[in-house]
């Protein structure tokens, strides 16, 4: 066990410390600057798309998309995440969370809308995502396949585990004379498992009416009381920002430590979270029916700065305010930090909070994985026995240990973002195509609508039916 624990640690530093950096950032600014900075042009108009109907009677509507998208992306990692971040970074890490979001966002535009440019229908529903575009527009299936097995991995067991573990982490602070802390875990797996069996038998329409309505309620809610303990403390807030740009540009402690440094930390984090480039979220993006791929591309882009600049903040402004102890990370770190504002009433806050966060995630993020399971084989037997599957690691996450599920998470991560950059890259060109066509029927004041084989694109065959 200790073998395997070494391993997934030195391969999470490599990974992060070498490739994946260099790889996100070249990649986000790139499609930044080949979008004309989309993700802040035409931010209004990923508002106006937001609003409109899916475009038939099949399907997911844009806003139900975005929703499953932000359930999978808002997660432990917008309260636990942060938390191992600061705590283990400091402030600064804040910051690249915060950048990796604003160049992140073109990314999240590209895949999105090269995920609805060539998904497939199944029933009344839509399937696609980077496993799909890979075997369709790059004719290679054996890559798509090592992606899905990548992405149901991560998602099924690295990331569900995680969710489950950071659950049963918060509700440790009711273990006492009467109740152990391994019997709260227990508990929490078996409770977080029978909700999952329960949710995922329903099928995409199911997923997407829960996730519209438990995401956005509980995002308010923990904004809310973000917002509350923000405004009670301003004269705390001019120090805290000084002290997130200063530590981010602090290049000796960085290059004297860089494992361990607040970049490294708060890329991590920040993948984590919104999850921008890694090809997690075309895979929601895909189900939503609208009359151009450009469309979803819009709106999955919002999601990535709902995620980072909007939630992971509201828990970094509650941590900073309390202050990063070196002796606490992850839960019991937001649970004190909320209970030191707010009191005792602030840890069943968190408590809560975090149940519904992993929940909407762990839906999500199967999902994700149901989509890419079918993409290899789609066989009733192997989706049940795969169900199955999923509830029982959520039941196993409950019981895991910190470090292992941490790294686990960030190693499949990583090699499913790598994939993914890979092969945006290489096709990135159609969906600027797709963006020059939307722009330019907006010009003209029609509702855009995709007809590829006159802008000379091919295998989009979804969109000629």
């Amino acid at each position: 066990m200790s073998f395997f624990t070494d391993l997934l640690s030195n391969l999470n530093t490599f990974l992060y410390s070498y490739v994946l950096i260099a790889l996100l950032i070249f990649t986000g600014l790139y499609f930044t600057v080949r979008t004309r900075f989309v993700q802040f042009r035409l931010f209004p108009e990923a508002i106006r798309v937001l609003k409109e109907k899916k475009d038939g009677d099949t399907g997911v509507s844009s806003f139900q998309a975005l929703m499953i998208s932000t359930a999978s992306r808002v997660g432990t990692g917008n309260i636990a995440g942060v938390a191992t971040a600061l705590a283990g970074g400091g402030p600064g890490a804040i910051f690249w969370m915060w950048l990796l979001a604003l160049i992140g966002g073109a990314s999240a535009f590209i895949e999105s809308t090269l995920a609805q440019m060539y998904k497939i229908k199944d029933g009344d529903e839509f399937r696609g995502g980077p496993a799909y575009y890979i075997q369709i527009a790059l004719g290679k299936r054996w890559l798509g396949i090592v992606f899905a097995v990548l992405l149901i991995a991560c998602f099924a067991i690295g990331f569900n585990a995680l969710q489950s573990f950071n659950v049963s982490s918060a509700f440790e602070y009711y273990a006492g004379d009467s109740i152990s802390a391994d019997t709260i875990a227990l508990i929490v797996g078996v409770v977080l498992a029978a909700a999952m069996a329960g949710v995922i038998f329903g099928g995409v329409q199911r997923i997407g009416f829960i996730s519209s309505v438990i995401v956005p309620i509980m995002a308010v809610i923990y904004i809310l009381m973000g917002l509350f303990i923000t405004l009670t403390n301003l004269p705390a807030l001019p120090g805290i920002f000084h002290d997130v740009f200063v530590e981010a540009f602090d290049f000796r402690a960085i290059a004297g430590g860089f494992a361990g440094s607040c970049v490294m930390l708060g890329i991590k984090r920040g993948l984590f979270s919104n999850e921008a480039g890694m090809g997690s979220a075309p895979n929601a993006g895909a189900s939503a029916n609208v009359s151009h791929p450009a469309k979803q591309g819009l709106v999955q882009m919002l999601s990535v700065f709902i995620d980072t600049l909007v939630i992971c903040t509201t828990t970094a402004m509650m941590l900073l305010i309390y202050g990063v102890d070196g002796s606490l990370t992850g839960m019991p770190y937001v649970q004190q930090a909320v209970s030191a504002q707010v009191g005792e009433f602030g840890i069943h806050f968190v408590s809560i909070s975090i149940l519904l966060f992993a929940f909407s995630s762990l839906v999500g993020n199967y999902c994700y994985a149901e989509s890419n399971i079918r993409f290899i084989k789609d066989n009733k037997t192997l989706l049940t026995i795969f169900r199955i599957a999923c509830v029982g690691v959520v039941l196993a996450g409950s019981m895991a240990e910190f470090s292992v599920v941490w790294d686990l998470a960030d190693v499949l991560m990583g090699f499913m973002a790598i994939v993914n950059i890979i092969a945006i890259l290489l096709l990135g060109n159609k969906a600027l195509i797709a963006l020059r066509d939307y722009t330019e029927q907006k010009k003209f004041g029609q509702d855009p609508h995709f007809h590829p084989k006159k802008l000379g694109i091919d295998k989009a065959d979804c969109w000629e039916d």
